[in-house]
């Protein structure tokens, strides 16, 4: 299992994830919730180029250096400024760029994080707007990777993306989030996809996502066994910037969410 995790782990415990050290990593969604958390945690490490990957170079710079409220979709959700010294932000559009544009961006990293995803709104567009993003969006970072001779891929899903392979299509978790623009259906193509690449992936699952602090231990599950709990978007967070490096998470795919009823603990590692 993977020990429980913290959104303030020190830089150096954070350091000592990074063994294999990767030089260049590209955040792509580097503006929403769990990428912003993953930008800020790359830019503490050492000897590390951090790329925050952008719609909008000039309206993400802003927006990631202000603490501010900001309604996405049917959410109101407190944000906080990220020290985005140091990071270099590219224009990455996944829905409007070629692969080959956006591996043009990808030119000398090592690894790729991929924590885009639509953001629920108008009800007649979400079906298009997640199979744009999600499916469609995610195969073309995945192009874009191979084309640039990207090393690692580490992608943020959820769990049940699977769920209608082992029973789960009838299950709230599953039926709920899968209402927002038939959203794990899409994503389960982009998962399949990664996964017969070739390239070395971690597909992250987490469950329901909370802003806040951690209130329980990290709980990592195998593949298609978690159907329901949630989990603050920091330790998601410090496990995809564990995932980069760690050999254990090489080629597999974490669940994860908050073990109820336990203290939340410092964040030291991938310990598989």
């Amino acid at each position: 299992a993977l020990p429980a995790g913290a959104a303030d782990a020190p830089a150096a415990a954070l350091a000592s994830l990074v063994a294999s050290s990767p030089t260049r990593v590209v955040v792509a969604g580097a503006t929403g919730q769990t990428g912003r958390r993953i930008l800020e945690r790359l830019a503490n490490l050492p000897a590390i180029s951090v790329v925050a990957g952008v719609r909008n170079v000039e309206k993400a710079t802003a927006s990631l250096s202000e603490s501010s409220t900001v309604v996405r979709g049917a959410m109101i959700q407190q944000v906080g400024s990220v020290n985005t010294a140091g990071v270099t932000f590219a224009h990455i559009d996944v829905v409007q760029d070629s692969a080959a544009a956006i591996a043009a961006v990808l030119q000398g990293a090592d690894s790729l994080v991929i924590a885009t995803g639509f953001i629920p709104g108008n009800p007649l567009k979400m079906t298009a707007e997640a199979h744009k993003v999600d499916n469609l969006g995610t195969i073309r970072l995945v192009d874009a990777a191979k084309m640039a001779n990207v090393r690692k891929i580490v992608l943020v899903s959820s769990i049940l993306t699977n769920g209608r392979e082992w029973g789960q299509e009838k299950s709230a978790g599953f039926v709920i989030t899968n209402a927002f623009g038939q959203v794990l259906d899409e994503k389960i193509v982009a998962e399949k996809y990664l996964r017969a690449s070739g390239l070395d992936y971690t597909i992250v699952r987490p469950g329901g996502l909370k802003a806040k602090p951690p209130t329980g231990q990290l709980k990592v599950s195998a593949e298609d066994t978690l159907n329901s709990g949630e989990i603050s978007r920091d330790l998601v967070a410090d496990v995809c910037v564990a995932a980069i490096s760690d050999r254990w998470a090489s080629n597999k795919v974490l669940e994860i969410i908050e073990d109820d009823g336990t203290k939340p603990k410092a964040f030291n590692g991938l310990n598989m």
